[in-house]
């Protein structure tokens, strides 16, 4: 039967009881929905039951889940949900102002604008592999997830996306072209990020990494991170 979608990189928003979620097209998979579900309204059994018979109805022949906390996972495992994905989850406290310390000069940490969004892409690209590449519906997510936002780069080396919802900070989104790593890049944008955190009165930092991304956790331990014994999960379901 065909799908319901109106444009192949159409996203639909799914809104059952106090719940709320965003269904398009993943990155790596256009048949695949990837699933993305509002922090700050979890869906419950019917809810997640309602997004899946959505995504059957537009077409798509399977879901796979935007990164979920503990208690979010449980609904969907009673919905035939299985793990697709474990990650790391680490925190660092903001409890005195970040370092002043300022990258050389000739990295050029600034704001990307929306004309630069496909060079972003681009870099995301060579900076992930999968279904870890964002793409556009992935970059859009990651900017409207919380009601602040900085979206930072070092022109063509390295980019972050910081959001803020109340004193709670969390690094959305870095990524390092891969023949930049090892150049500092990666710490002067999470210290950005810290910088703009601070001065919005965020008090915590949450950042995941996936659990054999050696590098990563090596940069997060080495800004101040430290690792939760919670952690997160990506979850997927076919038929």
């Amino acid at each position: 039967m065909p799908g319901l979608r109106s444009a192949p990189d159409a996203v639909h928003t799914c809104r059952v009881g106090h719940g709320r979620a965003r269904l398009g097209p993943s990155a790596t998979d256009p048949e695949i929905a990837r699933l993305v579900v509002s922090p700050d309204a979890p869906l419950d059994e019917t809810g997640v039951a309602a997004c899946v018979e959505r995504a059957r109805a537009l077409g798509f022949r399977g879901i796979v889940t935007s990164a979920l906390s503990d208690t979010e996972v449980a609904p969907f495992l009673r919905c035939n949900f299985a793990v697709h994905e474990r990650l790391h989850l680490l925190a660092a406290e903001l409890s005195t102002a970040p370092s002043t310390a300022r990258p050389r000069p000739s990295l050029h940490v600034t704001r990307v604008r929306r004309r630069e969004h496909t060079d972003v892409l681009r870099l995301d690209a060579s900076a992930f592999s999968g279904s870890w590449r964002l793409g556009r519906n992935g970059l859009a997510d990651a900017l409207r997830a919380t009601p602040g936002r900085q979206f930072r780069a070092a022109r063509g080396r390295a980019d972050a996306i910081t959001g803020i919802a109340g004193r709670l900070g969390y690094l959305q989104r870095i990524a390092v072209d891969a023949a930049h790593r090892r150049e500092g890049v990666g710490r002067a944008l999470v210290l950005d990020a810290f910088t703009y955190l601070w001065s919005h009165g965020a008090s915590r930092v949450y950042v995941n990494t996936q659990l054999d991304n050696a590098g990563a956790l090596a940069l997060y331990h080495s800004c101040g991170f430290e690792l939760l014994t919670s952690g997160l999960a990506v979850l997927e379901r076919s038929w």
